[in-house]
C-alpha cells in the first residue's frame, strides 16, 4: 500500500441507490476544457461547492455515512474537476492554509492527482520524457511520519509489504524514485498535513500547507525490521502560514485557555450565558485590555420542552433541512419546531468554541478555534427586532434582509443526480416582510461578524415555532471550509445598485469598504 492511504480509498460497503440518483450523461457542468486542465479561485471555490452540495444531498436522500467516492465519481464523470494537468509548484486557486475534508476534494482541484498514493509525481514536463520528480505528497499518519514540526518534516516512502500483506524492504521506484529525484534537482513540492478531526477522532482533515524542499534522504530499518526510505523536507521561506496557525489553535482546543496567551483580555464575553465561553483577545495592541463599548449579551430564549412528534418534516417539504446539524440546501424559509426534536439546530445555541478578536483595520471581529465544515451553523444574529421607523441612521450593528445582496450557487443542481431539473431547491430569498435587527445595544457574537464582498458564511432566515407566535430567525452558516482561527465574515449587502452600463452596476452603500477583497464592491450597507 502506498504511503498515506486514505481511509475514504477502503472498500465501501454497497449504497442503496435512491431511485432518481442516475447521473445525467448530458450534463452542461460550466467547466471549459482549457478551465479544467487550468483554473483559477472562482473555479476552484466552485468545485468545491458543488461536489460537497452533492455529498450533503446524498446524505439527506440516502441516510449513509460513505458518500464521498459516489459524489467524487459523480463530479468527475460531469467535469466538475479543475488543475487536472499535473504541474511544480502552486496550484492556481488554492491558498496556503486551505482545508480539506476527504482526498476528493483533493483531486478534484488538482492539489494531489493521487486518489490513493501519498507522493504524487510527474513523468513528463514540457514534452521530455525523463526521470519522475514529485509533485506533492500527504501525511495521513499511515506511516512513522514526523510531522509536528511547523518547518520540516520527516516522510517515509511508499511500499513495504508483499502481494501478501508481508513486511518487506521499501523499493526505489513509483513515489520513492521521484522524491530521490526531486532531492537531486530541488524542485518545489507541495505538503499536505493530514491531522485528526476534532470533532471525529475517526478523520482526518489536510491542511495544505505550502512549497517543501526534500533536503535530505537515507535509509534506515523500521519497525517491521525492513529498511524504509526516509525522506526530509524543508519548508519554503516567506510563505503564508498554513500548518502553524493550526498547531496555535490545535494547542488551544486542546489545552483551553491561558491567561498568558499573547493579547488576552477576557476568558467569556458571554458571562456564562453561552453553554461554550467566548474569548475576546487583542493582539494587535497587547496593552489595549478594553472590550467592546456598551452592549448586552443576549440570546434566545429557546423552548425544550419534550415532545415524540413534530411537523417539521412536512412544514420542509419532505425532508429535514439538516443532516447532522449541517445545512443541506439554502432555501427561501428553514422551519424549526419549538420542541426538543433533532431539527432544532439555531435554537440549540452556539455549538462552536468562538473568539472575538481585535482586527487591523475593521474593529472587531469573529473567528473559530476549530475547522469549520460547509454548512455547519455558526450563529445567530441576535439583537432587537425593529421597524423601519425605529432604526437609527448610524447603527452599525443592523442586520437587514432588504438590503441588495450579491447572489452565489451554493445547492446541488438536481440534473447531477437524476432529479427533476425542472424543480430546482430555490435559493432566493423573498420574505413576506423585512426584517431588522440591532444588535448595537444587545446581541450575541453574531454582532462582531464583519462585512466582506467575499465572504465565508451566508445567511439564512429560518422561521422557529409551530403556532402563532412563530417568529422568524436569521442562521448564519459556513459558506465553505473554514480554517481554524480564521476570521468569519458574511456579505452586509448594500441599500442600492445603478445600471451604469451593459455589463457594470455601481452598488451604493453607506460605508467604503475595507474588506481587501479582488471582488470588493467598494462600499456596504
Amino acid at each position: 500500500m502506498d504511503n498515506s492511504t486514505p481511509t475514504e480509498a477502503t472498500p465501501l460497503r454497497t449504497i442503496k441507490p435512491h431511485p432518481t440518483i442516475i447521473p445525467s450523461p448530458i450534463f452542461d457542468s460550466g467547466i471549459t476544457e482549457a478551465e479544467r486542465e487550468s483554473g483559477n479561485q472562482d473555479l476552484v471555490d466552485s468545485v468545491l461547492m458543488r461536489f460537497d452540495a452533492v455529498r450533503r444531498r446524498l446524505l439527506q436522500i440516502n441516510y449513509a455515512k460513505d458518500v464521498v467516492i459516489p459524489a467524487s465519481t459523480i463530479c468527475k464523470s460531469q467535469g466538475i474537476k479543475t488543475n487536472t494537468k499535473k504541474r511544480i509548484g502552486q496550484v492556481p486557486g488554492v491558498q496556503v492554509g486551505d482545508i480539506f475534508y476527504n482526498w476528493s476534494e483533493m483531486y478534484l482541484v488538482g492539489l494531489h492527482l493521487q486518489t490513493m498514493a501519498g507522493i504524487d509525481y510527474l513523468r513528463v514536463e514540457n514534452g521530455v520524457v525523463g526521470s519522475p520528480v514529485s509533485t506533492s505528497v500527504v501525511t495521513s499518519g499511515h506511516y512513522n511520519d514526523k510531522t509536528e514540526d511547523v518547518n520540516s518534516l520527516i516522510y517515509t516512502g511508499h511500499g513495504g509489504k508483499d502481494k501478501n500483506g508481508q513486511p518487506r524492504d521499501q523499493k526505489l521506484e513509483r513515489g520513492n524514485l521521484a522524491l530521490v529525484e526531486s532531492n537531486k534537482i530541488g524542485n518545489e513540492v507541495r505538503v499536505i498535513r493530514g491531522k485528526e478531526d476534532p470533532d471525529d477522532k475517526n478523520k482526518k482533515i489536510y491542511i495544505y500547507d505550502g512549497l517543501y524542499f526534500v533536503s535530505e534522504l537515507w535509509k534506515e530499518k523500521g519497525n517491521t525490521g525492513c529498511e524504509e526510505f526516509k525522506f526530509g523536507l524543508m519548508r519554503k521561506q516567506g510563505q503564508p502560514e498554513g500548518f502553524e496557525i493550526w498547531k496555535s489553535a490545535e494547542n488551544l482546543w486542546k489545552h483551553g485557555l491561558s491567561n498568558s496567551r499573547k493579547g488576552f483580555i477576557l476568558e467569556d464575553l458571554s458571562y456564562g450565558k453561552e453553554a461554550i465561553p467566548v474569548t475576546l483577545v487583542n493582539e494587535v495592541d497587547e496593552n489595549d485590555k478594553s472590550t467592546p463599548p456598551g452592549f448586552e449579551y443576549v440570546i434566545s430564549e429557546n423552548n425544550s420542552n419534550p415532545i415524540l412528534d413534530c411537523v417539521c418534516v412536512q412544514r420542509n417539504e419532505g425532508k429535514l433541512p439538516y443532516h447532522n446539524s449541517i445545512l443541506v440546501c439554502r432555501k427561501p424559509m428553514v422551519y424549526e419546531c419549538d420542541f426538543s426534536c433533532k431539527n432544532r439546530v439555531l435554537q440549540s445555541g452556539l455549538k462552536i468554541q468562538m473568539e472575538v478578536f481585535k482586527t487591523s483595520n475593521c474593529g472587531w471581529g469573529l473567528r473559530s478555534w476549530k475547522p469549520i465544515r460547509a454548512g455547519t451553523f455558526i450563529c445567530e444574529f441576535s439583537g432587537v427586532n425593529k421597524k423601519k421607523e425605529e432604526v437609527e441612521e448610524e447603527d452599525d450593528y443592523l442586520f437587514d434582509s432588504s438590503r441588495i445582496y450579491n447572489r452565489f450557487k451554493w445547492n446541488y443542481e438536481s440534473e447531477l443526480l437524476g432529479e427533476d431539473a425542472w424543480k430546482p431547491v430555490s435559493e432566493v430569498f423573498n420574505l413576506q416582510s423585512q426584517v431588522l435587527i440591532s444588535a448595537k445595544d444587545s446581541g450575541n457574537v453574531g454582532r462582531f461578524l464583519n462585512h466582506s464582498c467575499s465572504p465565508n458564511v451566508f445567511w439564512q432566515p429560518i422561521k422557529c415555532g409551530i403556532n402563532s407566535e412563530s417568529h422568524v430567525c436569521i442562521g448564519f452558516f459556513a459558506m465553505k471550509h473554514i480554517p481554524p482561527l480564521t476570521e468569519l465574515t458574511y456579505d452586509y449587502g448594500v441599500s442600492s445598485v445603478e445600471k451604469i452600463g451593459e455589463d457594470k452596476r455601481l452598488f451604493k452603500g453607506k460605508k467604503n469598504c475595507l474588506c481587501g477583497s479582488m471582488k470588493c464592491r467598494g462600499s456596504f450597507g
